[in-house]
């Protein structure tokens, strides 16, 4: 792996320095609240600096997240954002199953996700409750994103924002008729086509847009394919009584996984990628012998024949703005999610513990390959389906000093997890992008059915014209209960457990508080201060993770019922907003925000192996307990120099310091092993960030140069292993066509290069893997993409 040069980190501190001590103070009255939804977007609004918020809130328009590259995850795109770490395999961040999401040391799963304020779930690649947001919304249709590090809104809708929030908002229906056209093709045989009709006011004041998508792009290391359609409908009416919203999506989308490549001293061969082997089925078979092994000699690195992730989901909402007086708004939204999803599989049937578990289902046959269709091969699928209601109330009342608001939300959700097993017949081997029938195994199946009421009270006080102080708080409270329709086999559970877990478990915490403070010190600067308390509520999944659901007994999930504590975390954080015109020569002006934070984070949660707590339990039986708290403190500046109107510098500088504060223990048999994490950092958490974009204009072209450095992170628990850091550079140039027509207007290019330098490394590390030996994912190579982009 290729070590990677370093930013010079003081070269952005000077600057921020330089540029808020050249100009002196004044006084500056408190802005009315941003409308995220449709604010106009001005050339390079990198970070909001207008928010009224008294906490970090940072935002990406919806132009800047389309320069990243045409169709973009929005996850992806705020990735530019200081304290945001984020990879994925391909370019686009649509691959979910090897998604890596780290804000302010805190992961993918323990932040908050909404769009248009409909809860999207904590993110989780086994899906249970929730979606991805370029599932929800495509990307083309994003208005802003909105990424608020370390306390999101009290009335956020989420049950595992525990580290911040990122609120995803969709684009309202134009006032003029229109339809829009974009065509994007590029490397790997990638093509997305994108068409939006938009219908123009019409009627009494009403607006619908209508959009449909077609995606496709091959795999960067073997010939696997991506591919999503997807639709979305949005219809507005406003009047002097409220605003109506409509809103309709529905996405069908299948991907090629990517396994991730094992290092260490206990794995003999470690390639850069470990492709799959489809679709060369011949190769595939002469990969394996008779007993269906893949080669001693490649260790876990083997092949799999091919893995993907299917997923088809149905999304609609209906929301009401009451405006009920000049100072008394009521909005009611109410939701509906449904999901069919499958993670699918297709290896070999002699590696790790599978010839144990088939010798349960199939005593007697010692050789299991005619059982699975003389391939040497078996499909392995978890099949997913969610069902999701819902209802969000908000009453906001200004009234003089104090703008009061309360709420409430309501969740029914009934999810599902099959895992089964499929024949790979010799002679029809099927493809990654068809769901496989008649199931040799059902393993297992869950029902979680959860329900989950959330309520929060703020008020936000003027004290005077220009300070401004919030409190407030929220409960939420989750009701749960998992069934297993279909058990697993006793013989293939650990510490003599007979069945899987069964039961409901209910989490109430009343009062989760919050108080922020915001002062106006000039026209110009803008200082804020929070501290609030969040908590994420139990995993209800019943497939895998850190759920009790997971768990392989009852004992074991009894214990966690009894014992366990939701985690959560306090965080602190204040900061300094500033946006000026300055007269120092070439620089003209300068927006930005610097903030500190500190996060007491507590009653973290890790599946451990023990039997020191109940006799009963076997050696080795896994259970899910908190084992202790994690500190962090870090520091993140933010900023865009501009120097006339043609060209500015925007650069994201982040510091972040997550440690362990406790060690713990784990036992095989009667032996107890000590893992000494206390003191540890949190894996996969660069302590040093930083991200920058130089955009030039020149008139009817304008050039971005991207580039996004990630410092050393640690591969494990205990820091025994650890990655080097990367610099990545991305080049995006766009201009007007030059040409005339009645019919066609706004004729457009752009070219996105993604990894501009083609450099090799390491892009993250799989978090949690063992001492000593770990897993990676690689750097994609370079790729470029042209788009043309017209309306009509």
């Amino acid at each position: 792996m290729t070590n990677s040069t370093r930013f010079a980190p003081s070269l952005t501190l000077i600057a921020l320095a330089v540029a808020a001590l050249c100009s002196g103070p004044s006084a500056i009255a408190a802005e009315p609240e941003v409308d995220v939804a449709n604010a106009d977007v001005p050339e390079l609004v990198t970070v909001q600096v207008t928010s009224t918020k008294t906490r970090s809130s940072m935002s990406l328009g919806g132009a800047e997240i389309q320069k990243v590259i045409p169709g973009v995850n929005p996850l992806k795109a705020i990735a530019a954002l200081p304290g945001v770490s984020f990879q994925t395999a391909d370019p686009w961040g649509n691959n979910e199953q090897n998604l890596s999401l780290f804000v302010h040391g805190f992961n993918g799963q323990q932040l908050g996700y909404t769009m248009d304020g409909v809860p999207l779930g904590d993110q989780q690649y086994g899906n249970y409750n929730g979606l991805a947001p370029q599932r929800a919304l495509t990307s083309e249709n994003v208005s802003r994103v909105v990424l608020a590090t370390g306390a999101g809104d009290l009335g956020t809708a989420s049950t595992s924002n525990l580290g911040g929030a990122i609120e995803t908002y969709s684009r309202d229906p134009a006032k003029e008729r229109n339809v829009n056209l974009q065509q994007t093709m590029g490397s790997h045989s990638a093509t997305r086509t994108f068409l939006r009709f938009d219908t123009g006011t019409f009627g009494d004041n009403n607006g619908l847009f209508f959009s449909m998508l077609h995606h496709e792009a091959k795999a960067w290391d073997f010939n696997g394919r991506q591919s999503n359609d997807q639709a979305n409908l949005k219809f507005v009416h406003a009047s002097d009584a409220g605003k109506l919203t409509m809103y309709a999506n529905w996405s069908d989308k299948t991907e090629p996984n990517e396994d991730s490549t094992g290092y260490g001293p206990g794995i003999p061969v470690s390639p850069y990628t470990r492709p799959f082997l489809y679709p060369d089925f011949k190769a595939a078979l002469a990969y394996l012998d008779s007993k269906g092994a893949p080669p001693i000699g490649v260790g876990t690195n083997f092949q799999n024949y091919y893995s993907d992730a299917q997923r088809t989901d149905k999304l609609a909402y209906v929301k009401y703005e009451a405006f009920l007086s000049d100072a008394l708004t009521w909005s009611n939204q109410a939701y509906y999610h449904h999901n069919d999803g499958a993670g699918v599989v297709a290896g070999p049937i002699n590696q790790a513990g599978l010839p144990a578990l088939f010798s349960a289902y199939f005593p007697g046959v010692a050789d299991k390959k005619p059982v699975f269709g003389n391939s040497g091969y078996a499909t392995r699928t978890t099949e997913y389906k969610i069902n999701r209601n819902g209802w969000i109330s908000k009453l906001r009342w200004d009234a003089g000093d104090h703008q009061v608001e309360g709420g409430i939300w309501f969740e029914h959700n009934r999810s599902s997890a099959y895992r089964r097993w499929y024949a790979l017949d010799v002679n029809n081997p099927g493809t990654p992008y068809e769901r496989p029938t008649n199931p040799l195994i059902t393993q297992y199946g869950s029902f979680i059915d959860n329900k989950v009421v959330q309520l929060h009270l703020q008020d936000e006080w003027k004290l005077r014209p220009d300070l401004a102080l919030q409190a407030g708080f929220k409960s939420s409270l989750q009701y749960a209960d998992g069934q297993f329709p279909v058990q697993q086999l006793a013989a293939t559970l650990t510490g003599g457990s007979l069945a899987l877990p069964v039961g409901e478990i209910d989490t109430k915490k009343w009062f989760l508080p919050q108080l922020g403070l915001r002062w106006d010190m000039s026209t110009t600067d803008q200082v804020f201060a929070n501290v609030q308390q969040n908590m994420r509520q139990f995993v209800t999944y019943g497939g895998g993770g850190n759920s009790p659901w997971s768990l392989g007994s009852q004992a074991a999930f009894d214990l966690f019922k009894n014992t366990a504590k939701p985690e959560t975390s306090i965080t602190y954080e204040a900061g300094l907003r500033d946006k000026r015109t300055l007269n120092l020569g070439p620089l003209t002006a300068f927006e930005g925000q610097a903030g500190l934070y500190h996060v007491d984070f507590s009653n973290r949660q890790l599946a451990i192996s023990t039997n020191t707590i109940i006799t009963s339990f076997a050696g080795g039986t896994t259970i899910l307990a908190n084992v202790g708290s994690v500190k962090t403190n870090g520091v993140d500046l933010a900023g865009t120099f501009r120097f006339g109107p043609n060209f500015s510098f925007y650069n994201a500088l982040s510091y972040n310091r997550s440690e362990y504060q406790d060690n713990y223990d784990t036992v095989t048999g009667t032996t107890k092993t000590p893992v000494l994490t206390a003191g540890k950092v949190v894996p996969n958490t660069p302590e040093w960030m930083n991200k920058f974009a130089a955009t030039l204009n020149m008139g009817d072209v304008e050039m971005q140069v991207t580039g996004d450095y990630v410092g050393k992170r640690f591969a494990t628990y205990t820091n025994d292993q650890s990655v080097a850091g990367y610099v990545l550079f991305g080049l995006n140039v766009s201009g007007k066509v030059p040409f005339a027509s009645s019919y066609v207007k706004n004729l457009t290019w752009n070219v996105n290069v993604t990894n501009l330098a083609n450099r090799q490394g390491v892009l993250q590390p799989v978090v949690g893997a063992a001492a000593l030996n770990y897993a990676v994912y690689p750097i994609p190579p370079r790729m470029g993409f042209i788009t043309l982009k017209a309306d009509i």
